[in-house]
C-alpha cells in the first residue's frame, strides 16, 4: 500500500473544506501527527532532567568554555 502525506494549513477555509470532502469519501486512513514541542517546553525538560549548567558570572562561563 502506498502512503500519501498531505500537510495543509487548517486555517485556510478552502483547503480545510477540500480535505474534509476527501475525508468524507471514507477511503483514507487519517492519522494526526503529534504537536511539536516549543523551545520553552524543551528547555523546561532539560532543566527537569538536570541538563543545565549554571555559573556565578559571565566571566566564569567564558573561562570554563575556553578551557575546554
Amino acid at each position: 500500500m502506498a502512503t500519501l502525506t498531505l500537510n495543509y494549513d487548517g486555517r485556510n477555509k478552502t483547503a480545510r473544506s477540500i480535505v474534509e470532502m476527501l475525508r468524507s469519501l471514507d477511503i483514507f486512513h487519517v492519522t494526526e501527527t503529534p504537536a511539536r514541542k516549543s523551545g520553552i517546553e524543551l528547555a523546561l525538560e532539560d532543566k527537569a532532567a538536570g541538563r543545565v549548567t549554571t555559573w556565578d558570572s559571565p566571566q566564569q562561563m567564558f573561562d570554563t568554555l575556553m578551557a575546554q
